[in-house]
């Protein structure tokens, strides 16, 4: 099911938002999640870095990002190979939701794509929610309509209450996204 009136010919790329998270040697796990990435994804663009603190359980301060690309791959295809990132930085599949992560990558927005699907439901439904997920998003698509909310990313960053949620801009080392 797809909301909005953008059409696209079936062969064309989709627009792939995701988040990107750890807070297990998180500086390191984030490069080596985005070297993989970007050798997947040619159009990889990259937001700042954030630290924020663990949310759902006592930990570590995740270090959080967003990333965004084009892909042809299915749904399915794309969560194989986000998949495969996270366990090439040493994450298992099947360990407890909230738990310190080597790396966490979370579909935010498949093209205009709306419904729940194996392994995803999309838009991802706490997006709006979590400022580690909604700010990085907004430095790198403030621009993008979410597809059953009417408004732009940007939109709704403006109206999100920053103060309860902070969020720390850190430098990441990894080369400067490419325009």
């Amino acid at each position: 099911m797809s909301a909005g009136p953008e059409r696209r010919a079936p062969d064309a790329p989709l627009p792939v938002y995701v988040a990107a998270g750890s807070n297990v040697a998180p500086l390191e796990s984030l490069v080596r999640a985005l070297t993989a990435l970007a050798g997947r994804f040619p159009d990889l663009r990259v937001s700042p870095a954030y630290r924020n603190a663990a949310v759902g359980f006592e930990g570590e301060d995740f270090v959080n990002l967003a990333l965004g690309f084009t892909t042809r791959l299915p749904l399915a295809g794309l969560l194989e190979e986000l998949h495969a990132v996270e366990a090439l930085c040493g994450r298992g599949r099947g360990a407890p939701k909230y738990e310190p992560r080597r790396m966490d990558l979370d579909v935010l927005l498949y093209g205009d794509l709306v419904g729940d699907f194996p392994g995803a439901k999309l838009p991802r439904p706490d997006l709006t929610r979590r400022a580690f997920m909604l700010g990085p998003l907004a430095d790198i698509a403030a621009g993008v309509v979410h597809p059953t909310l009417g408004a732009t990313i940007g939109e709704l960053w403006a109206r999100f209450d920053r103060a309860r949620h902070p969020l720390e801009r850190i430098e990441l080392p990894w080369p400067a996204p490419r325009p």
